[in-house]
C-alpha cells in the first residue's frame, strides 16, 4: 500500500460559513488549511456530536485523515455509526491543550490551546479499496509504520468494520498562544503570572508478557514521539 500524502494539495483557506464563523474571541479564529491539518494530524481523539432518537449525543472516537476527508470506524452495531451513516448533521471537535495560563486574577485564567470544529454529514465508505486505505490512514495516524508490521484485516474483519467519511468543507479553528492578559490595574499586584507548558510525552514501550518469544520493540515504538506544533 502506498504511503499516505503528507497533506492535501489544496492550500486555499476554508471558506467561512454561517456555522463556522467564530464570534466569541474572533481574534483567535483561523481558517488556514495548513494550520487546521496540523491540529488534526497531531490529535488522537475527536468528539462527534449528533442527535439520536431526539437526544443529543457526544461520542469520543479515534480518526484518520486523507486530504480533505476525515475517516472514523467501528462496529456496524454501534449506535453512533448507525446514526451517522443515515446522513444526519454532525459537529466534530478536536482540541489540543498546550499550556495552563495563570493570570493575576482568577477571572483571566485560561489555556493555550488549538482546536478545530467541523460541520457536515458523514457517508459510509463502501468501496473496499477506499475502506482499506481509510483503515491504513487511521493506523498511520496513531503509530506511523505500524501497519506494515501487523497482520492486515481479513475479509471477515473488513465486513465487520463500518467506515465513515466526513468531508472537510465547513471547518474552522481557534488558537490561543502567549502570556495571560490581565486588567491594567492588576499588573502591579505582587502575584506570579505566566504559563505552565503542557506536552504529551511517551514512555518506554512495555512488551506483552504473554508473548511466546522475546521480540525487541521496533524502532517506531522505542522512539515514538507525537507530531508537535513545530
Amino acid at each position: 500500500m502506498q504511503e499516505l500524502p503528507a497533506s492535501s494539495q489544496n492550500t486555499n483557506p476554508f471558506a467561512k460559513t454561517d456555522r463556522t464563523t467564530v464570534f466569541r474571541q474572533p481574534q483567535n479564529a483561523t481558517y488556514d488549511r495548513a494550520t487546521i491539518y496540523r491540529i488534526l494530524d497531531e490529535s488522537f481523539i475527536c468528539h462527534i456530536g449528533f442527535v439520536s432518537s431526539g437526544k443529543p449525543v457526544v461520542v469520543p472516537t479515534a480518526y484518520g485523515r486523507i486530504d480533505d476527508n476525515l475517516y472514523i470506524h467501528g462496529a456496524p452495531a454501534s449506535r453512533m455509526l448507525r446514526s451517522l451513516q443515515s446522513g444526519i448533521d454532525v459537529c466534530v471537535t478536536v482540541t489540543l491543550i498546550d499550556g495552563l495560563v495563570l493570570a493575576r486574577s482568577a477571572f483571566h485564567h485560561t489555556f493555550n490551546y488549538r482546536s478545530v470544529m467541523i460541520f457536515g454529514k458523514a457517508e459510509q465508505v463502501t468501496n473496499s479499496q477506499e475502506k482499506l486505505q481509510a483503515l491504513y490512514a487511521l493506523s498511520e495516524h496513531i503509530v506511523k509504520e505500524r501497519w506494515h508490521d501487523v497482520r492486515k484485516p481479513n475479509e471477515k474483519e473488513l465486513a465487520g468494520t463500518l467506515v465513515l467519511s466526513l468531508p472537510l468543507q465547513e471547518v474552522s479553528a481557534k488558537v490561543r498562544t502567549g502570556p495571560p492578559v490581565d486588567d491594567p490595574e492588576d499588573m502591579s499586584l505582587s502575584i506570579w503570572a505566566g504559563e505552565i507548558p503542557l506536552t504529551l510525552v511517551s514512555g518506554q514501550p512495555v512488551s506483552d508478557p504473554r508473548a511466546s518469544c522475546e521480540i525487541e520493540p521496533p524502532a517506531y515504538a522505542k522512539t515514538y514521539r507525537r507530531r508537535s506544533n513545530e
